[in-house]
């Protein structure tokens, strides 16, 4: 099983020349299972690109199956949907999974960001077969052979972490979320956050505590982690309120669930290459696990040996 990065930066994509090294476009990750079908985690805006490398293969001729898992539909999670080629290639098959709404329906939520006046081409016009699943948290389930968890996150609108398991491998997928104890975030943003370190309500401390659990069994013994690192620990001691993590807290996570290697991901925006070389640089001297920072392009066979962050693939 491969994983290939597509785009790994958060909250809206940065072009440009500080960001060339890593990648300027918002989540995507391609999971590539030996003879199973082409699996994709978040449609930021790099499924573009993805999209066009798919049209030269079964798809441009209108052959071709593919699965989507959202973990959430935050803006950076989905944007690049309405410009995935196969979309738009009569026969293709779409397959798109997420957590479950109460107040709407998940094709309802992408098909709402191409209405007029904000996009030219309405959902409407996809000529692929698109078919919409909506996931429980802690449900599990096939996608031919490969077996998927997912759990949740602490994030507004609440966000899902997944695992992929196949070829006798294990991949998880831990974007976006806040760490789990300073601050519950149940659903919508909070306006007046408390102060990380204040006392907690014990209600809130449990449902913390069980959310943690959750997210380390999914990351138990797994080959490969891809955690959510945009903030620094004095930018999230600004922001707890925002749903995202410090390197200190993926490594804790990775480390109690016996994870094999980690890969910083969600990169902040503002953060440039050189940036990310010295976040890498001090988490290495943090843990003993093989830890790299995602970057577009890189493609991981999860059963190999991690990349070593200085000279990349080997």
């Amino acid at each position: 099983m491969k994983v290939h990065f597509w785009g790994v930066r958060g909250s809206f994509p940065v072009p440009g020349p500080d960001t060339n090294r890593y990648g300027g476009n918002t989540s995507c990750v391609e999971i590539r299972p030996e003879g199973g079908p082409r699996i994709i985690i978040d449609a930021g805006t790099g499924i573009r690109r993805l999209g066009k490398e798919m049209m030269a293969t079964e798809f441009g001729e209108g052959r071709g199956t593919a699965h989507l898992l959202v973990s959430h539909t935050h803006w950076d999670h989905i944007q690049g949907l309405p410009f995935f080629a196969p979309l738009y290639q009569r026969g293709n098959k779409l397959h798109v999974y997420a957590r479950q709404r109460d107040d709407t329906h998940l094709r309802s939520v992408f098909a709402s960001q191409t209405e007029s006046p904000y996009f030219p081409v309405p959902f409407e016009s996809v000529q692929a077969d698109v078919a919409f699943r909506e996931l429980t948290e802690g449900q599990s389930f096939e996608i031919g052979p490969v077996k998927v968890s997912c759990t949740r996150l602490n994030h507004p609108w609440i966000a899902l972490a997944y695992r992929l398991d196949c070829d006798g491998a294990s991949v998880a997928y831990i974007t976006d979320t806040a760490p789990f104890r300073d601050i519950l975030i149940e659903q919508e943003f909070i306006r007046q956050p408390p102060r990380p370190g204040d006392p907690l309500k014990p209600e809130d401390a449990a449902k913390l505590s069980a959310m943690r659990d959750g997210v380390v069994r999914l990351c138990e013994g797994a080959d490969l982690v891809i955690y959510d690192t945009q903030f620094t620990p004095q930018e999230y001691a600004s922001r707890p309120h925002w749903g995202h993590s410090c390197p200190e807290d993926a490594i804790e996570i990775a480390e109690a669930a016996g994870a094999k290697s980690l890969a910083l991901f969600h990169h902040a925006p503002e953060r440039s290459d050189d940036e990310i070389d010295q976040i890498l640089a001090e988490c290495s001297k943090k843990t003993k696990l093989p830890v790299i920072a995602a970057a577009e392009s890189l493609e991981i066979d999860v059963r190999g040996p991690i990349l070593d962050p200085a000279k990349g693939a080997r």
